[in-house]
């Protein structure tokens, strides 16, 4: 994390747009803000938007704003994110999830054309660094047509990768520290509650181990987090910090490793997809969409 940090903050510099890359809950967006932060544009503007949130008719209308009678609704005009982050940073978050059908457009003011406000008759002119996050591959994705090769290297001008927690054991203990002094100021973590959590394999990566962090906090009787108190699926932890190298590699793939720790999340919750999809720190929509790729029947509740 120390070298990626310090890569930031030569990017940051740069006017190129960035792609991060990670697992959900990796801290793309803790990266993201850091390039804002060490930028000459760190006192302008900071807008972040996540594209799987977006329902796909409003997509356009967020991105390049309208004028007022665009459509029915629009009963006064509104600027759009772009317009928003003018001379600062915007952030597009899951861009995998980028409407196949609107991406030409997106590329077009991304390489600084002109463009109008949804019935607007007014050509507008931004000037935006783009930084975007994927938890999926963009590369496998152009291969499938399903997303745009040519922006796909317009976004990936300088390519940055967040390792997932199981791959950086030493942050544990720093960042269980810090997630509880914010939850609960002046209570402390045994050392025997931190080697339970370097043990764990983490499939919801940072946000999972704020929730157990959070978890752990409440269930404490006394002003001490023990071991007894950290709740894990015994099944995802490994007996050393070496057994759980071992255990990641042979997980194969990243495709197969995803799929190892979103099945995994499902059983923990009991099959309740909110849950699961709020403990990975991904859309309801993207889960439901992992799951249908996965064979899982769509239901609520999923025997896994």
């Amino acid at each position: 994390m120390m070298g990626l940090l310090g890569q930031v903050r030569r990017v940051a510099q740069a006017k190129a747009s960035v792609l991060i890359e990670g697992e959900s809950g990796s801290g793309k967006e803790i990266i993201a803000r850091a390039l804002h932060h060490y930028s000459s544009r760190r006192t302008k503007p900071w807008v972040d938007v996540s594209c799987a949130a977006l329902p796909e008719h409003l997509v356009e209308s967020e991105l390049l704003g309208y004028e007022r009678g665009a459509f029915s609704g629009a009963l006064n005009s509104k600027p759009g994110l772009f317009e928003l982050a003018h001379e600062g940073t915007l952030l597009l978050d899951e861009i995998g999830e980028f409407p196949l059908n609107l991406q030409a457009k997106l590329l077009r003011v991304l390489d600084g054309s002109t463009y109008f406000r949804l019935g607007g008759t007014r050509k507008l002119s931004v000037d935006v660094r783009i930084v975007a996050a994927t938890n999926r591959s963009l590369k496998s994705l152009v291969q499938q047509k399903l997303f745009r090769e040519d922006l796909y290297y317009r976004l990936s001008q300088v390519c940055l990768r967040v390792p997932p927690l199981r791959e950086r054991p030493d942050d544990i203990k720093p960042l269980a520290e810090h997630f509880l002094a914010e939850i609960r100021p002046g209570m402390s973590i045994s050392g025997e509650a931190i080697r339970r959590l370097e043990r764990h394999l983490w499939p919801g990566n940072i946000r999972e181990l704020r929730n157990v962090i959070t978890s752990a906090s409440l269930a404490a009787e006394e002003f001490r987090i023990e071991a007894n108190h950290i709740d894990l699926d015994l099944e995802e932890m490994a007996q050393t910090p070496v057994e759980t190298s071992i255990r990641t590699h042979a997980a194969g793939t990243l495709g197969t490793m995803e799929r190892e720790a979103v099945l995994a999340t499902l059983r923990r919750t009991q099959g309740d997809r909110q849950q699961t999809a709020e403990a990975l720190g991904i859309s309801l929509r993207t889960l439901n969409r992992r799951l249908s790729e996965y064979g899982q029947v769509r239901s609520r509740r999923v025997s896994a």
